[in-house]
């Protein structure tokens, strides 16, 4: 394609913005409205990933050994426990750590406990984390016939549950944020015909004076990829104070598991893909919406 005639596609484009005057405004807005719900859903969902992810990272195991275990048994189980290939990192825990671990997690009340440190009845522990936190679940009955290992203790069934949440958060997530993509498109869509309609005299003149489809169709995808940009601006304005104003806010700070994405680079990033969606949805819309119009 010739620049000269880009420059016509992207000129005609152009104009026909401000020439259709309140029913741009009508597009704007249907794109507008739909991308602060997609952008703070995708915000929301973006972050409860995070959240979930960081979750499962924390899923551990702890593996009890015999009290009557000697030195060299103890070093045994460790070796085993990292022949097992899923095992990311395996750290051990003496008794005597494990009881200043229970006295500083019970507060005030672990003060009781000290009363154990002469004649310790905790058991040596080893921490295992696996590569993917789902074979917590595989492993653990490995770990538990190792020779002189007395429990594994890992809270089998919140682990289970905590996993089927995250895998029904995630999927119900990305079908909603699809389902509110397409209505988006349906909306623009529809929008973008009744401009079209207006014009739908001045298209079949073109046509029969033999200008090709592609000649006519970029003028209006260079309308939609327009509308849908500016569509995109107040939802990225909108989303960016608002995830700020969360951000800062104290109040979430209480909850030591809710650690959101950082502002920067999250916010960015977000508002690219409110812009890449916005400007899909108008040239999309267009598209759709004139082709029915260049069969003459």
């Amino acid at each position: 394609m010739k620049l000269n005639t880009m420059k016509r596609h992207f000129r005609e484009g152009s104009k026909n913005i401000w020439r259709n005057g309140w029913m741009t405004v009508a597009s704007v807005g249907a794109v507008t409205t739909t991308l602060v719900l997609v952008g703070a859903f995708l915000a929301l969902m973006m972050n409860l990933n995070h959240i979930a992810t960081n979750l499962e990272k924390d899923v551990e195991i702890k593996v009890l050994v015999e009290l009557t275990a000697d030195e060299q048994q103890i070093e045994a189980i460790g070796d085993e426990i990292r022949k097992i290939p899923e095992v990311a990192s395996v750290n051990f825990s003496s008794k005597e750590e494990e009881l200043d671990s229970l006295i500083s997690s019970m507060g005030d009340e672990g003060d009781i406990w000290q009363l154990y440190e002469q004649d310790n009845p905790l058991n040596h522990a080893y921490v295992v984390k696996t590569e993917d936190p789902t074979d917590t679940m595989k492993i653990a009955p490995q770990i538990g016939r190792i020779d002189n290992v007395n429990d594994v203790v890992y809270g089998q069934e919140a682990v289970q549950n905590l996993f089927r949440f995250n895998d029904y958060a995630r999927n119900i997530g990305l079908v909603l944020i699809i389902g509110l993509v397409f209505t988006a498109i349906f909306l623009i869509s529809n929008t973008i015909k009744i401009t079209i309609l207006a014009r739908k005299k001045e298209i079949g003149i073109m046509k029969l004076v033999g200008a090709t489809n592609g000649f006519i169709r970029w003028p209006f995808f260079v309308e939609g990829l327009l509308l849908g940009v500016f569509g995109s601006i107040l939802p990225i304005a909108v989303i960016v104070s608002g995830y700020y104003f969360l951000e800062q806010n104290v109040a979430l700070k209480q909850f030591s598991f809710v650690e959101l994405l950082p502002f920067n680079p999250f916010v960015w990033q977000l508002s690219l893909i409110i812009l890449a969606i916005g400007a899909g949805i108008g040239v999309w819309g267009s598209l759709m919406s004139i082709r029915k119009f260049l069969k003459v």
